[in-house]
């Protein structure tokens, strides 16, 4: 079977190439004459908005899989499943990013279903995290002790949360591009905050207790 360290190296190489993936998106403007590089610069904001939110949401991923994976002891058969389900969305990532970026100035019917794509891709990410993690935390046998029930239902909770604004953003996908990518940003911002630590050490004192 896969060791944890394997498995962990392989995420990592796979989301640091799908944010470096982000960047290869952003290139010089082309300007002629009667246009100046600051205006040329300017009219590619989507492209950078784009790119900021997008490597947000996968550097978000990478953080909160190192805290999920902290405490992990075993590695079976759904574990590398659900976690390579898991790499294939991140991996994909980069080519929302870059339909949003070409379609979200023009607005319309092409920015609605451009942020529609990216806010699909996204969901389904969240979804799989949120699948990894219940595997994870569904018994003692990957990750050892486990917090008390009443902790990993507030855990769930967060994740839950989570679940609906993206569905939400995905739906709002439909009525204002801008304001749906907005909220994937807000959604990033907030799971940069430590949402996937399972904290066993506690455990102890609060069953002891």
């Amino acid at each position: 079977m896969l060791s944890k360290g394997r498995l962990e190296a392989f995420s990592d190489g796979v989301m640091a190439i799908a944010i470096t993936l982000l960047v290869l998106e952003l290139s010089p403007p082309e300007h002629g004459n009667g246009v100046s590089l600051a205006s040329a610069l300017w009219h590619q904001w989507p492209s950078y908005v784009a790119y900021v939110v997008s490597f947000l949401q996968i550097g978000v991923i990478w953080l909160n899989h190192h805290r999920m994976f902290a405490p992990v002891r075993a590695v079976d058969g759904t574990l590398l499943l659900l976690n390579l389900v898991l790499l294939m969305w991140v991996a994909l990532i980069p080519f929302p990013t870059a339909v949003v970026a070409d379609n979200l100035r023009a607005g319309g019917s092409d920015a609605s279903t451009a942020m529609a794509l990216y806010g699909a891709v996204i969901l389904l990410t969240a979804i799989t995290f949120v699948a990894l993690y219940g595997w994870i935390t569904h018994d003692e046998r990957i990750a050892g002790t486990l917090p008390s029930r009443r902790a990993l239902r507030v855990a769930r909770l967060r994740f839950s949360v989570g679940l609906a604004a993206y569905a939400l953003a995905f739906l709002l996908s439909w009525v204002s591009a801008p304001l749906a990518l907005g909220l994937h940003a807000a959604m990033a911002l907030y799971y940069a905050f430590d949402q996937a630590t399972i904290q066993t050490e506690s455990v102890t004192s609060v069953e002891a207790g």
